[in-house]
């Protein structure tokens, strides 16, 4: 089934110069990019995005790393899109993401393991209309 996903290259990332090679990757598996945007994220952006997570430790340092530097936002469109980006990324821990894989092959830790992709198709649509407020393209 088509479905649309998010995918946020974080501060991290975007650093390092992986913007192209994210891309590449998800163009490669023949996924389609409907939506890109590189921004500066607003801290109450990030804050709703992360919000079912307030209340854990690491809410706030996530929130910060989001908003230290630029982040990259983009609306995957396929196939099978959430479950095919999510294990395109691998695993959050980076350390136990397999090789082949984004955070497999690029980061090396937790804090910033490069990406976000959507759990499931009910989260991209909530967190899409987050990041894209303007309509999507076809």
């Amino acid at each position: 089934m088509e479905e649309t996903t998010l995918v946020l290259i974080k501060p991290g990332g975007v650093e390092r110069n992986l913007i192209g090679e994210i891309v590449r990757r998800i163009e490669a598996r023949g996924l389609r990019v409907v939506g890109l945007k590189l921004m500066s994220a607003p801290k109450a952006l990030v804050q709703e995005h992360y919000a079912e997570h307030k209340a854990r430790p690491f809410f706030k340092d996530v929130v910060a790393y989001l908003t230290s530097g630029p982040v990259v936002a983009l609306a995957v469109r396929g196939e099978n899109a959430v479950k095919a980006v999510r294990a395109m990324m691998g695993a959050t821990n980076p350390i136990e993401a397999s090789a082949g894989t984004v955070r497999g092959d690029f980061a090396l830790s937790i804090d910033d393991n490069l990406t976000h992709s959507s759990s499931d198709v009910k989260a991209a649509k909530a967190e899409l209309k987050l990041w894209f407020s303007e309509k999507l393209p076809r």
